[in-house]
């Protein structure tokens, strides 16, 4: 049963995705329905021309009208097909890329705490081959659902009033194509939805590994990965084959069933023709009725045919929908969504009052914390690895909601404006992030916009000249992802540029000397030493370097604050 809720709910989102291209799905199923149109027109000017020349001797100077009008109707056919393709690819193209935009804020919403532990690869699975997957389903699926009803109704409506009993035929033999096509495609949605799970999660695995792959080499675990990777290649595989396997059973069933209907037709058409059925309409079928419900016969199945072609299309959409829907209905959490944008003219005071923080799961890493920080001090949370530092850094980024008072000037920082807030705090993290390009595109992601000269003198403020100057491009020189080509050190150097360049009063250092040798730390917290005049600044860390070079040194222990508070 919650399977079929499950697939229910799978289609109705996928219905709504539809909205906003509306029009030209309609115009794609129109563009079928139209070429059902013709296909009629087509097979009734055939049937014309063959029952005219036969039975009735008509002169070929005659029905040079008639045979001329074909081409033409060859070249509307083929124009309607070329619609309904181009028309079905816009749609999806626009479904797409609306999903993306929504899916890209809805991260942006979620942040990096309400991701939680999902991994990077999976999450780029979602963008990118998840959203992909759909493209099947609205640009050929969804208008061949239209279709595939359309088309056989005008073709029973032009059938009937010639011959009933052929009508009869084809209308007792079609909805068995559907039920056939579900028997054997029951299930066929589950088996998309595992293969795109171990899609994300052989992604998952391999950007993980290829991240660590130094550290694998330099421990021997790479012959123990391989092993592992070939293992998820091979359960990926085992999964595709097998929806390859419904599909193309499905298509099989279908073709079985639609040449035993056409058999039959044909079988009586012809009977009738030679006089051996006298029953009900057979008696007056002549050639021109016979040939032009033969000709129909495997039109009115065709659509059926392209449905079931496409039916993977939508295994594969509902499949991705599942895992879509579960990271969109993932609830953001905004402990910041206030209207205030006070006017702060220095460094800003924060007070913290019994603030307790409780994460899901029900784990308290913050329990009734206190907390007062005079306005342009440097205070240090020191403390073991997992009793709770990081929590308090992003209790005051906004990132995760407490219960308590929290306020940064007098102001409650629940009431403040998120944008408002961002523009006035600035955030140094263990490990720099940093991205493909120069050092100077890196350190202006803090700023985009800055002009050079600021990226210059923030730069300089970081000592990032002191290594980029050496460099043949300087701060134009390239960097790879996640800081390839750089020391630790530099690249946390860069990270701290980003922050000073945006000129904040508060500034929230998580541990940043944490994975430095110590030169490189006791460089990085002279730089901070220098950079934080005039700023308020709380530094998480667990080194006694950095715990020298506070004003104050507060002990976390078990979500609670230790030590002197003057």
């Amino acid at each position: 049963m919650s399977e079929n809720l499950d697939k229910r709910k799978a289609r109705q989102w996928l219905n709504r995705r539809a909205q906003p291209a509306r029009r030209l799905l309609a115009l794609a199923s129109g563009a079928g329905l139209a070429q059902g149109v013709l296909i009629i027109l087509q097979s009734a000017l055939i049937a014309h021309v063959v029952h005219a020349a036969v039975i009735e001797s008509t002169p070929l100077q005659t029905l040079w009208p008639v045979i001329l009008a074909l081409p033409l109707v060859f070249l509307a056919r083929a124009v309607c097909t070329w619609g309904q393709e181009v028309a079905g690819m816009q749609a999806a193209t626009r479904i797409k890329d609306r999903l993306r935009e929504e899916l890209y804020a809805h991260l942006l919403a979620l942040g990096p705490i309400g991701l939680g532990t999902r991994q990077s690869g999976t999450v780029s699975t979602a963008m990118l081959e998840q959203v992909e997957a759909l493209e099947g389903y609205y640009a050929r699926f969804h208008p061949q659902m239209i279709i595939a009803l359309g088309v056989p109704l005008l073709i029973l409506v032009t059938v009937f009033p010639m011959d009933w009993l052929a009508a009869l035929l084809l209308l007792f033999s079609a909805p068995l194509i559907p039920l056939f096509m579900a028997l054997v495609g029951f299930g066929a949605e589950q088996l998309q939805q595992k293969q795109l799970v171990a899609l994300g999660r052989l992604s998952g695995w391999m950007l993980d590994r290829i991240t660590g792959l130094t550290t694998l080499r330099l421990f021997g675990h790479t012959r123990h990965d391989q092993d592992r990777l070939r293992e998820a290649s091979d359960d990926f595989r085992a999964r595709t084959m097998k929806v390859l396997r419904v599909g193309f059973l499905s298509s099989a069933v279908l073709e079985f069933f639609a040449s035993v209907a056409i058999a039959m037709l044909a079988i009586y058409i012809g009977l009738g023709l030679l006089g051996y059925i006298t029953y009900g309409p057979s008696a007056e079928l002549t050639l021109f009725t016979g040939l032009f419900i033969l000709l129909l016969a495997p039109e009115f199945f065709q659509p059926l045919r392209t449905l079931a072609t496409h039916y993977h299309d939508r295994a594969g959409a509902i499949g991705a929908a599942g895992e879509l829907m579960a990271l969109l209905e993932t609830p953001p959490v905004r402990p910041v969504n206030g209207k205030q944008r006070p006017v702060i003219d220095g460094p800003p005071a924060l007070q913290l009052e019994k603030v307790t923080v409780e994460l899901p799961g029900g784990t308290r890493p913050l329990r009734e914390l206190s907390l007062s920080v005079a306005p342009g001090e440097r205070v240090v949370i020191a403390g073991p690895s997992g009793c709770g530092k990081s929590t308090l850094i992003h209790l005051l980024l906004g990132l995760v909601a407490g219960e308590g008072q929290i306020h940064l000037n007098g102001h409650p920082l629940r009431e403040l404006d998120p944008d408002w807030l961002r523009e006035h705090v600035a955030w140094v993290g263990q490990r720099a992030q940093l991205f493909h390009g120069t050092l100077a595109d890196n350190i202006a992601l803090g700023y985009p916009g800055a002009p050079r000269d600021q990226v210059e003198a923030a730069a300089r403020r970081a000592r990032v000249t002191a290594f980029s100057d050496l460099l043949p491009s300087g701060l134009d020189t390239r960097v790879g992802e996640r800081g390839e080509g750089l020391s630790g050190g530099e690249a946390q150097r860069v990270a701290l540029a980003r922050a000073l360049l945006r000129s904040t009063p508060l500034l929230l250092l998580d541990e940043p000397t944490a994975h430095l040798d110590p030169e490189n730390e006791q460089a990085l917290l002279a730089t901070l030493a220098e950079v934080a005049r005039g700023r308020t600044v709380i530094m998480t860390t667990h080194r006694p370097a950095g715990m020298a070079w506070a004003d104050r040194v507060l002990e976390m222990h078990d979500g609670r604050l230790r030590g002197c508070q003057a």
